[in-house]
């Protein structure tokens, strides 16, 4: 009934090579590319434009308040939900239902974890001290750059908790197409872990 809606939903377009919704999955992630890239730009041109003295001068790395070790943990929880992305994939091609479901978890809840340490190991203590995006250019940076990226991991566990659970009746009507819809999450999954790998380095240890 689905593919009567939209067609190619399982099978690959003739043209394209890819079903509708991988090519739709492409499509988004090439916006979020210039999203998140004229940020970077910015951020990039504040940094290389910052003056070398006065008040608006660039903060030091001590200046920010920034952990790297709370970072690189972050970022290894982002890379290991990545992992069980893509094992949740796998299982679903094996047509092993309940071993996906389980990875789905896993995904949701390193996710979340991954929140629950941005919010509480970085952002309270900034505010706890009076750190706020108006502080100077950096923190403005640092709160747009950090906060998008994790508006995006909820956008991610909202996708993923639906599939974990109402969305998982799917499964039953159609495995083909609940696994390409999975396949396509995925795609999302990885490009928020992708932005996060060069987050990290930027904020963390330039």
């Amino acid at each position: 009934m689905s593919a009567s809606v939209l067609p190619y939903t399982v099978k690959p377009h003739p043209v394209t090579g890819v079903y509708s919704g991988k090519l739709g999955t492409w499509l988004f992630l090439a916006s979020e590319v210039m999203l998140f890239g004229a940020f970077f730009s910015t951020y990039v041109l504040l940094r290389v434009g910052a003056p070398t003295e006065g008040a608006a001068v660039w903060p030091t790395h001590e200046q920010t308040h920034l952990s790297w070790k709370i970072g690189g943990f972050n970022t290894l929880v982002l890379i290991i939900s990545s992992v069980t992305m893509v094992l949740a994939w796998a299982q679903l091609k094996m047509n092993n239902f309940s071993k996906a479901r389980l990875y789905l978890i896993v995904t949701f809840v390193l996710a979340g974890l991954f929140l629950v340490v941005k919010l509480t190991m970085e952002y309270y203590p900034k505010f706890e001290a009076g750190i706020r995006p108006s502080t100077n250019i950096f923190f403005a940076a640092y709160f747009v750059l950090t906060g998008l990226h994790a508006l995006h991991i909820v956008g991610g566990m909202v996708v993923i908790g639906y599939f974990i659970g109402p969305g998982a009746s799917l499964w039953k009507k159609d495995p083909e197409y609940f696994t390409n819809r999975i396949e396509c999450t995925g795609l999302y999954w990885h490009f928020v872990d992708l932005v996060w790998i060069f987050l990290f380095p930027v904020l963390y240890l330039l």
